[in-house]
């Protein structure tokens, strides 16, 4: 009688699960279901007088982008465009996205919206959002129980 060892990664169904379910959260909208191409990746960090808002959006130009700001959220969106090809031997592939997309980020606290300024190079857009002065230097006053 012979037995055989079989190695189980008890983890590689959910990875698989994770897979899909990123794919299908990447493609779906929050806005009545538009399919979207892809969500930039996001980093907020903050400074005593503002937020800063890094936004990977590579391969895009400026004039593509809608950036609106209002107190409490930022959203940017935009469309990647395919570029004109020739295919050769009737062979066509790509795993860049093309299409639609849209990130929306809420802010912690309220931002000056009229004083955001914003940059773009090398596929990050950052975006400098100054806190609403009454969220400046904030000082909360703590009661101990006794």
């Amino acid at each position: 009688m012979t037995s055989s060892l079989i190695r189980s990664n008890p983890f590689r169904e959910f990875y698989t699960i994770q897979r899909s379910l990123n794919h299908l959260l990447d493609e779906i909208s929050p806005n009545g279901g538009e399919i979207m191409s892809y969500v930039p990746s996001a980093e907020l960090t903050e400074t005593p007088d503002s937020y800063n808002l890094k936004l990977e959006i590579p391969g895009m130009q400026v004039e593509d982008l809608d950036i609106q700001v209002t107190k409490k959220e930022v959203s940017v969106s935009g469309e990647r465009k395919e570029e004109t090809r020739t295919e050769t031997n009737g062979i066509h592939r790509t795993e860049f996205r093309y299409g639609k997309f849209r990130r929306v980020v809420p802010l912690p606290a309220e931002v000056q919206n009229t004083q955001t300024s914003a940059t773009y190079k090398d596929g990050i857009l950052v975006l400098n959002l100054p806190k609403a002065e009454a969220d400046k230097d904030k000082v909360v006053k703590v009661q101990v129980a006794g």
